[in-house]
């Protein structure tokens, strides 16, 4: 049986949406009866999260500086008998190591880009990523065997860069939890609307709260819920006092396990107001626990406009507050009827069934097998 090695920065909360949909699709194609291990580094949450991954073999190494880091990479992949590597993400020392490893041996590469081609992150810290990818990166991308987009969007970005490879255009998914249980926090007569994420410009946080101070419905409380990259919590804060809505609004912090499957179950609505995403976990999740969504075309998910499961916003303070205020509109009935919408939608096309099954004949695929032409359709 071949062995198929996915290689990523980590393996704890610290990868986002990163830390589900490889943990999930790596498990579920094992499952399916994939040899699949992986490559990660050491951070401060590995031992903690690591057990999540079971039943799959994890090699692990430390995050001592780009160059250090690199070595103890390659050295990984040389030992692991691979015979197919699949990277999560670039601009990174890992898209490096499989460059060096796919010289020396001539075996496929697949590289997941997770919206990192896309236009707002390409632009973002373009200087740097200018520098990389004459380094390494641009080298790496036109080599691949294959380039995994996770939707159409994606698909054409990647296209828009330049690059000719077979792209395979294959979703996010995400585990369908029961609807059974009741909210585990008293009802109360005031609404939440919930953002989960990581705390970061791309997401459209400040324009979240401009559009809120001009419109937040007034039975509506908003939850920000996530980690800090980069220190943009402290400007989020300062906003909100500023604007005069702190009475409506709350930083909740970082929210793992069973605090987070409280927060999905007791939300009345879902929000992303992003600039730029792959395919974004945290909407799939939202409608997987039922949930009504307002979220911006950056997304990639028009499936949910089309079901009837979302509300279209863009990432302006006006567009917010407008969608905000249809928002506010809405019965407990219609947001009901949208948030079941949503959750008939994951189950039909965003499960792990057939999102494993793609990428198993992907993989087989890359290592001779027969092209799927259905999924390589970009």
């Amino acid at each position: 049986m071949s062995m198929q090695v996915n290689v990523l920065s980590g393996v704890s909360r610290n990868e986002g949406g990163l830390f589900y949909s490889v943990r999930w699709l790596s498990q579920s194609l094992q499952a399916a009866g994939t040899d699949i291990r992986l490559v990660s580094h050491i951070d401060e949450f590995t031992q903690e999260d690591l057990p999540l991954w079971n039943p799959l073999e994890v090699k692990l190494h430390p995050a001592h500086g780009p160059l250090l880091s690199s070595f103890r990479l390659r050295t990984l992949l040389r030992e692991s008998s691979a015979d197919l590597l699949h990277v999560h993400g670039i601009w990174l020392d890992r898209q490096w190591a499989a460059l060096q490893w796919q010289k020396r041996t001539g075996k496929p590469v697949i590289l997941s880009p997770r919206g990192m081609l896309d236009p707002w992150a390409v632009k973002n810290a373009a200087w740097k990523k200018k520098i990389v990818g004459a380094l390494f990166a641009n080298e790496s991308l036109r080599r691949a065997t294959c380039i995994h987009a996770l939707c159409q969007s994606e698909a054409d970005s990647i296209r828009a860069y330049g690059l000719k490879n077979p792209i395979a255009i294959i979703p996010n998914a995400v585990q369908l939890p029961s609807l059974q249980h009741p909210r585990t926090q008293p009802t109360t007569d005031r609404k939440k609307l919930l953002f989960l994420g990581r705390i970061h410009p791309k997401k459209g946080l400040a324009e979240l709260l401009a559009g809120w101070a001009k419109f937040a419905p007034q039975d509506w409380d908003l939850l920000l819920a996530g980690w800090d990259d980069g220190n943009h919590l402290a400007g989020l804060q300062q906003q909100t006092d500023e604007l005069g809505v702190g009475d409506t609004v709350f930083f909740l912090g970082s929210q793992y396990g069973a605090e987070k499957e409280i927060l999905l179950r007791n939300a009345d609505a879902f929000v992303l107001p992003s600039f730029s995403e792959g395919l974004p976990m945290s909407v799939l999740e939202a409608w997987a626990y039922g949930l009504p969504v307002v979220m911006t075309d950056f997304c990639n998910l028009p499936e949910g406009f089309a079901a009837g499961a979302a509300l279209r916003i863009e990432p302006n303070p006006k567009a917010i507050a407008q969608g905000l205020a249809e928002l506010g509109g809405m019965s407990h009935a219609d947001l009901s009827t949208m948030g079941a919408k949503g959750r008939t939608l994951v189950e039909g096309k965003f499960t792990w069934n057939k999102i494993a099954s793609d990428m198993k004949a992907v993989y087989e695929w890359c290592l001779g097998g027969e092209k799927p032409a259905e999924i390589f359709r970009a």
